[in-house]
């Protein structure tokens, strides 16, 4: 298949017309599919999480198994810890970054406030769990007395 006219070798152009059409890419352009580097795209090669092959010296990846790897690939969302969901939203479970995000301050800033104290949260496996009630406390004795008395958050 010729990649950059988008024909077979027989010169049909679509799927429809030809059952054996694929629809290949390169690293280069699977990375710029997913929005990562071309060495995340040839690590996920190598650690047979996205299946590719090697003709002669380049890479092609096939779109249909592209999508399969973005729907398998890990996601920090996604984690799970004892059959729960880690970071469930709608129950008011938060991650650290998402804690941070919401408060518009460093996720550094939030990981001090919990090992000081000032901020609530569980370890759940090797992640820090915060709660949506203990993130408004956090906020209203924390951060807004600081704002309001003139220092620097």
């Amino acid at each position: 298949m010729d990649n950059l006219s988008g024909l077979c070798a027989d010169g049909v152009k679509n799927e429809a017309e030809n059952p054996k059409f694929k629809r290949l890419v390169s690293i280069t352009e699977a990375a710029k599919i997913n929005n990562v580097t071309r060495q995340a795209i040839y690590v996920a090669i190598k650690q047979n999480k996205l299946k590719a092959s090697k003709d002669s010296t380049r890479w092609t990846i096939d779109l249909d198994d592209l999508e399969d790897y973005r729907r398998q690939k890990y996601s920090r969302t996604k984690s799970m810890y004892n059959g729960e969901l880690l970071f469930d939203n709608k129950q008011g479970f938060y991650s650290v970054n998402q804690v941070a995000k919401l408060l518009n301050v460093p996720a550094q800033k939030i990981y001090y406030a919990t090992r000081v104290g000032l901020l609530k949260a569980i370890r759940k496996g090797a992640a820090w769990v915060v709660h949506q009630n203990d993130v408004e406390e956090y906020k209203k004795n924390y951060l807004q007395k600081r704002d309001s008395q003139g220092q620097a958050i």
